[in-house]
C-alpha cells in the first residue's frame, strides 16, 4: 500500500512575476474545532478581502499537535497562529518570520499577542446576573494553570464579586485528570451546596454545558435557582444545553480581523515590539439559563419584565405605575432596593443593551437602531450612551464590529 507524501506549502523558491511582486504568503495555524477558532479565520479571511494580498496556506492542525513537518522548511512572509507547545514556539522563533500568536498559553513569548479582554468579559458577565438580581456568584473553569485566558476571566469575575460585598464559590475538581462522570458527580454536590438563587460563570461553552447537566442531575431548576452563562458563544454548544445556554459572543471575527491587520504591517517592514493587543467581546447572547428576575418581590419582577418587553417600544415611566395600579413611590423604592435601580434607569438599561446588540449585530444605520432601541432620536440616545460607556455609537460599533 502506497502512503502520500504529505502536501508541502507554497512558498517562494524564486522572486515572483513583476505582475505579483505585492503578493505576500501567509501560513495559518489555527484549530477549526471550536467556533472560537473558526471565528478567528473568518476574521483573518475579512481582513484579507478588504486590504490583504495574500497567499494564505491553511491545513488543518490540532492545538496540541506537534509541529507541522512543514512549518521548518516556511519561506513565506508571515504566520498568523495559535501557539500551544513550547515546541511550536521555539520552532517559529528561529524562523524569525514576523508572527502574530492568537493564544496566550505559554507566558513571554517574542511575538505580539492578540485576545479578548478577559477583563471586560468578566465585567459583563458579573453585570448580567447583577442585572437579574441575583446576590450569590460562583465560577466554574478549568484546572487553574492549564488556560491562562480561563484564568484570567475567572480571576477577575471572584474579584468583581468581593468588591461588590459578594463571595464566589469556586468549583475545584479534587484532580486535574478526572473522567467525566467522575468530575460530573463532583459537580453535582457542589451544586447541590450553593446558596440559591446563584449566577454560576462557566469558563467557556464547554464548560457551561458540564454545568447545566449537573443541575439537570441534581434537579436544580434552571435558571430559577441556577442561572449559568457561558463564554464563546458556540451557537451548536448552547443549542446543544437543556436548556438552551446564555453565553457571551467574545468577538473572534474581531480579533483575527485586529490580527491579520497587525501582521500585515509587520511584514510592510513595522517593527512592533512583543505586546498584548485586548479586543472587547461584543456582549451577551440572552438565552433561557440566564432568564430569570431573582426577587421575592412579584410586583418588582413583573415591572422588571414589563420593562424588558416594551423598554424599546415607546415605553414611558408612567405606563409601568399604570400597568401594576402602584403608586410612583411604592414601586419605586422597592425597585430600586433589589435591583438598584429605578424605573427610568431600568428602562435605559435595557435600550442601551438593544442599542449595543444591534450595533455590533446588525447592518442598520445608527437612525434606525435609535429607533428599533426605544430612544425618541439619534441625540438623544447618543447624549445616553456617551454618559454610559465614554463613547459614541459609532465609536463603539467601530471598536466592536470589524
Amino acid at each position: 500500500m502506497s502512503i502520500a507524501k504529505p502536501i508541502e506549502p507554497p512558498r517562494p523558491s524564486a522572486p515572483p512575476p513583476a505582475v505579483s511582486t505585492a503578493l505576500k504568503h501567509v501560513a495559518l495555524l489555527v484549530e477549526t474545532s471550536g467556533s472560537y477558532g473558526r471565528g478567528l479565520l473568518r476574521g483573518i479571511a475579512k481582513y484579507n478581502c478588504a486590504h490583504g494580498n495574500w497567499s494564505t496556506y491553511f491545513r488543518p492542525h490540532g492545538l496540541a499537535d506537534a509541529p507541522p513537518k512543514w512549518l521548518s522548511q516556511w519561506r513565506g512572509d508571515g504566520l498568523l497562529v495559535r501557539i500551544e507547545t513550547k515546541a511550536v514556539a521555539d520552532l517559529i522563533a528561529r524562523l524569525k518570520v514576523p508572527t502574530v500568536n492568537l493564544r496566550g498559553t505559554i507566558p513571554n513569548l517574542p511575538f505580539p499577542y492578540v485576545s479578548v479582554d478577559n477583563a471586560e468579559l468578566a465585567k459583563l458577565a458579573f453585570q448580567h446576573f447583577l442585572d437579574r438580581g441575583l446576590k450569590h456568584f460562583a465560577l466554574c473553569n478549568r484546572p487553574r494553570g492549564r488556560n491562562k485566558a480561563m484564568d484570567e476571566r475567572g480571576d477577575r469575575f471572584e474579584r468583581l464579586a468581593k468588591q461588590a460585598g459578594y463571595s464566589c464559590n469556586i468549583f475545584i475538581a479534587t484532580s486535574v485528570d478526572m473522567d467525566w462522570e467522575d468530575e460530573q458527580e463532583q459537580m453535582v454536590k457542589w451544586i447541590r451546596a450553593l446558596p440559591k438563587p446563584v449566577g454560576i460563570m462557566a469558563g467557556n461553552d464547554e464548560r457551561g454545558l458540564q454545568v447545566l447537566d449537573a443541575c439537570r442531575r441534581c434537579g436544580a431548576s434552571v435558571p430559577h435557582e441556577v442561572a449559568v452563562l457561558g463564554v464563546d458563544n458556540d451557537e451548536s454548544l448552547c443549542d446543544l444545553a437543556i436548556p438552551p445556554m446564555s453565553s457571551i459572543d467574545v468577538n473572534a471575527e474581531g480579533i483575527g480581523y485586529e490580527a491579520a491587520s497587525l501582521l500585515d504591517q509587520m511584514m510592510n517592514g513595522k517593527r512592533v515590539r512583543s505586546t498584548s493587543i485586548k479586543i472587547p467581546p461584543r456582549g451577551v447572547v440572552t438565552r433561557r439559563s440566564t432568564d430569570i428576575i431573582a426577587s421575592e418581590d412579584e410586583d418588582v419582577n413583573r415591572a422588571v419584565r414589563y420593562i424588558r418587553e416594551q423598554a424599546c417600544h415607546g415605553l414611558r415611566v408612567v405606563d409601568v405605575f399604570n400597568f401594576l395600579a402602584m403608586s410612583r413611590a411604592s414601586l419605586h423604592d422597592r425597585m430600586k432596593k433589589i435591583t438598584g435601580l429605578t424605573v427610568h434607569q431600568e428602562i435605559q438599561r435595557v435600550r442601551m443593551a438593544r442599542a449595543k446588540e444591534l450595533l455590533v449585530m446588525s447592518p442598520m444605520t445608527i437612525k434606525q437602531i435609535a429607533r428599533e432601541s426605544g430612544f425618541a432620536s439619534v441625540q438623544y440616545m447618543t447624549r445616553v450612551f456617551r454618559a454610559a460607556t465614554g463613547e459614541t455609537p459609532a465609536q463603539y460599533r467601530r471598536q466592536r464590529a470589524k
